[in-house]
């Protein structure tokens, strides 16, 4: 089992009140005709999550408010509330891919499955989460619990195969699981994507799906499956919809051999290889790729910053309005999603 980095915090998007049932009055979500879950969302405060790094990619943890401006649609706002807060509440979706893309790597991520489970939920009922998988359809495994093993347990026994209805994974995500009382400002919510982010069997959109998790609230990470230099028609998907809703994508499989000296300079007979396929070197190395990913996506939501501010009350455009975040510093790299939409359809 790879070591356990306890993970807590999330991502949010824009917003001030919610009105949803909660868990225990809350649709079906068994069956093809269960219904989705009434999610009511009145804007008028917009919460930011950002993430500061610097040139190496290492987080930048001790700014202060006055360091940060934001803009909605090009007009500076003003800051209203700021936080470091770490251990925020949160609700995470697994979205798990069973498709046969992931059939060859399927043990090293079902493994990464699991310790990205444990870290997120460690038994504090103010952490929750689901699983849902996806291969020819999109089925919730598990409904939003704060026991890691019932998820764990569930992990261990699927098994990949099929295609892949990834947006389907997203849609139900987003609809169709019991919520929590809070939900989406506290505890916010997180998507984590297992899988490649190529689509074959969905009966919805990537702008469709994009658009609904914006106006849930959730924030997409993504932990690829695309390995040792092979690429996924899918792979810009994912990315496009980890980083348009405030999120990043991880690679733990590829460019682990980057640091080794000799590689693809020692003629074998498995091929130019470095490290022998079956030796303890080549395993640690594919252990050390999937736990530093998992380390990653830990210390993305731990370090955030949270800006809220109230935009111009005047402005009721039911579009999607763009949002940009600077810090006065130099050479620092700052994420943040890229807009919000003020209200529900």
């Amino acid at each position: 089992m790879l070591g356990r980095i306890v993970l807590a915090g999330c991502l949010a998007l824009p917003l001030a009140a919610q009105e949803a049932k909660p868990p225990s009055a809350a649709a079906p979500v068994s069956g093809r005709h269960a219904q989705p879950a009434p999610i009511k969302i009145d804007v008028n405060e917009v919460v930011v999550p950002v993430t500061v790094t610097d040139q190496n990619d290492r987080f930048v943890a001790d700014l202060e408010q006055k360091d940060f401006r934001i803009f909605d649609e090009g007009k500076l706002q003003k800051v209203l509330y700021f936080s470091r807060e770490r251990s925020q509440p949160v609700v995470v979706g697994f979205l798990l891919d069973l498709s046969n893309a992931s059939r060859l790597h399927w043990a090293k991520f079902q493994e990464a499955a699991l310790e990205l489970v444990f870290n997120l939920l460690p038994g504090d009922p103010r952490f929750s989460g689901y699983l849902i998988s996806f291969g020819n359809d999109a089925e919730l495994q598990v409904n939003t619990t704060s026991d890691s093993e019932k998820i764990v347990e569930k992990i261990r026994k699927l098994k990949p195969g099929g295609g892949a209805a990834f947006y389907d994974a997203i849609y139900m995500a987003c609809t169709r699981r019991s919520l929590v009382e809070g939900e989406p400002i506290e505890p916010r919510r997180v998507l984590i994507v297992i899988g490649d982010g190529h689509d074959s069997a969905s009966k919805h959109s990537i702008q469709e799906v994009l658009e609904l998790a914006q106006r849930n609230l959730i924030t997409i990470y993504g932990m690829s499956t695309v390995a040792f230099g092979f690429n996924s028609e899918g792979e810009q998907n994912l990315k496009r919809l980890a980083e348009d809703t405030g999120g990043r994508v991880e690679y733990p499989l590829q460019g682990l051999y980057s640091d080794v000296s000799g590689f693809l300079s020692t003629p074998s007979d498995e091929g130019n290889y470095a490290l022998k396929v079956g030796t303890g070197q080549y395993a640690a190395e594919i252990a050390k790729g999937i736990f530093d990913s998992v380390a990653a996506l830990a210390g993305e939501v731990t370090t955030q910053y949270i800006l809220r501010y109230v935009p111009d009350a005047t402005d009721t455009a039911r579009t999607f309005r763009n949002i940009r975040v600077d810090v006065r510093l130099p050479n620092v790299k700052v994420r943040a999603r890229k807009g919000y939409f003020p209200k529900t359809p």
